[in-house]
């Protein structure tokens, strides 16, 4: 009798363990920017050091989320969600230089001699017309990539190779000077957004605080999905697509629908990067930035929202500690960290403490 009512016990618990867990980290995450505002000689301050790896860390929460939505929900693993992350940063971007420049040219494009702004800079100085982009941009690359993609029933390893190709291409396309997007060095030096100083206390924590909203505003949408019949579908389609065609379901369009949402998710996140780092260049683009999403999905929990959040936590904030007193060996830290997960941890974090909590 003692073991059953144990482990009803312990399952009645692990919702309200996680729900008090989650509302704590919530309640810390909305007190730093309010802390940051504080005088610097305050006990209490939070540096803007602090409250800018922390932003950054959420931004890099929302990618993890998104790729968790494609990756743990629909099984297909995309290696190149760091595209649709830069894109919506450099749409962001864009405004944020055309806020610098005034009237003028952007610093980068007087320096290279351009006469006038290339066609698909016009309208960027409109904060209305650079979150549209921030939306559209992602949105519609992922929808035309994806309707062929998903036409020609491509999945599997055949998927993620053509995905981390799609961010290959688009790095060297960003590389390039003439596209007119800075090149190499990208955009920075920002100074205003919609009038205010982007350096200012109350601007951080503005930004701050629009990151939370966006971050807890995901992980209820990627919540309500997962419970609904169009999350059984997709759980139904990563276990077995055949089965479920024989149903009457045309996998496409879920394939489509999940992946345009979690490339807009990913631009979002881009647009509140770009002004709280305040930098935004093709790296972001590289093949390496979007297998180390996958690395925090798998690290998490891949399938259970809040895995992927832990993850990329856990490993971004391994990686500002390696990258500072161990910078030569980062990479061999992540590999190591990737093999481990594979061999013993296949469920995440997550995963282990669940089977602990059964245990």
């Amino acid at each position: 009798m003692n073991q059953p009512l144990t482990i009803t016990a312990a399952q009645k618990a692990g919702p309200t363990l996680t729900a008090a867990a989650l509302g704590t980290v919530l309640a810390i995450l909305i007190a730093m920017p309010l802390l940051h505002l504080l005088p610097a000689d305050h006990a209490f301050h939070v540096s803007a050091y602090t409250l800018t790896l922390v932003g950054k860390i959420l931004c890099y929460a929302i990618v993890a989320l998104a790729l968790d939505l494609v990756w743990g929900y629909a099984g297909l693993l995309s290696l190149g969600h760091g595209l649709f992350f830069a894109l919506g940063g450099y749409a962001m971007g864009m405004y944020l230089m055309r806020q610098s420049a005034g009237d003028g040219l952007p610093a980068f494009m007087s320096f290279l001699a351009w006469n006038e702004l290339p066609w698909y800079w016009y309208g960027t100085s409109s904060f209305l017309w650079a979150m549209c982009l921030v939306v559209l941009v992602p949105g519609v690359l992922a929808f035309v990539f994806g309707y062929f993609a998903f036409r020609s029933r491509i999945k599997g390893v055949y998927f993620s190779i053509m995905t981390q190709a799609l961010t290959f291409a688009g790095m060297l396309l960003f590389f390039r000077n003439e596209t007119g997007f800075g090149g190499n060095n990208g955009f920075t030096d920002f100074r205003t957004i919609l009038g205010f100083s982007i350096s200012a206390p109350a601007t951080r924590a503005t930004l701050f605080l629009a990151t939370v909203t966006l971050l807890v505003g995901s992980l209820y949408l990627g919540w309500r999905l997962a419970r609904s019949k169009f999350g059984r579908v997709l759980t139904a389609l990563r276990d077995a697509e055949n089965r479920l065609m024989f149903c009457g379901y045309d996998p496409r369009s879920y394939k489509l629908f999940i992946w345009v949402l979690s490339a807009v998710l990913c631009g979002l996140a881009g647009a509140l990067y770009v002004p709280q780092v305040g930098i935004i260049n093709p790296s972001e683009m590289a093949p390496t930035q979007s297998i180390e999403a996958a690395v925090w999905v798998a690290l998490g929990g891949r399938g259970t929202l809040i895995g992927p959040l832990l993850g990329a936590g856990l490993v971004n904030g391994m990686k500002s500690w390696f990258t500072v007193a161990f910078p030569e060996y980062w990479l061999f830290a992540l590999g190591a960290l990737f093999i481990i997960v594979t061999l013993y941890l296949p469920k995440g974090v997550i995963g282990l403490l669940r089977k602990e909590k059964e245990q």
